[in-house]
């Protein structure tokens, strides 16, 4: 997607240690309008798959995937990394390692929320080792719905967690695919 692509080179910074750094427009400041046209391009991409919810993961993917579902005419469901008092009944868990945060957290979704029946798209900013992916599809699964793709905003193409989800037959669509970020130059896959 060029217009995500031209802002991750003009407010994207790279930092030490393969971060990219997007909290300008993406995951801390969020710009809706930008969120609104990555909306449209998932429905476009996911537009044959029946979509009837969206998974996500607290905290940055929360927004993206709120204005996602506008476009699907669906709700969202945001897998908790924590668990408060307000959690009751039966509860899918599992685990996921952050690669940013460089910590494994507990991440929990209410069984209620994801049926049997549902076709689930997974919606997150970022993919590097896939972790927090395979979480996410592991909470669908347990729950007996289905996991019809991923959206995703930015992949780092050169780490292995886009190849890890495509690799388990799971259509994945990432808006913007990094290549490279050496010596501060961000390229994209084209």
């Amino acid at each position: 997607m060029k217009l995500l692509e031209e802002r991750i080179l003009e407010e994207g910074v790279v930092k030490e240690g393969n971060i990219l750094k997007v909290d300008a427009f993406l995951n801390h400041q969020m710009d809706v309008k930008l969120f609104r046209e990555m909306g449209k391009e998932w429905k476009r991409l996911f537009a044959d798959a029946g979509v009837n919810k969206i998974l996500t993961i607290e905290a940055s993917g929360i927004g993206i995937a709120c204005v996602a579902a506008e476009e699907f005419g669906c709700r969202v469901v945001f897998a908790k990394k924590t668990q408060g008092k307000n959690l009751d009944g039966e509860l899918l868990t599992t685990q996921i390692t952050s690669f940013t945060k460089g910590r494994v957290f507990d991440v929990i979704v209410e069984k209620k929320f994801l049926n049997p029946g549902d076709r689930v798209l997974i919606i997150d900013d970022f993919l590097a080792n896939g972790c927090a992916l395979e979480g996410l599809i592991d909470l669908v699964q347990q729950s007996g719905a289905e996991v019809v793709g991923c959206g995703i905003a930015i992949e780092k193409g050169f780490q292995v967690g886009g190849q890890k989800i495509r690799d388990r037959g799971i259509r994945l669509e990432s808006l913007a695919i990094v290549d490279s970020m050496e010596g501060g130059t961000i390229t994209f896959r084209s």
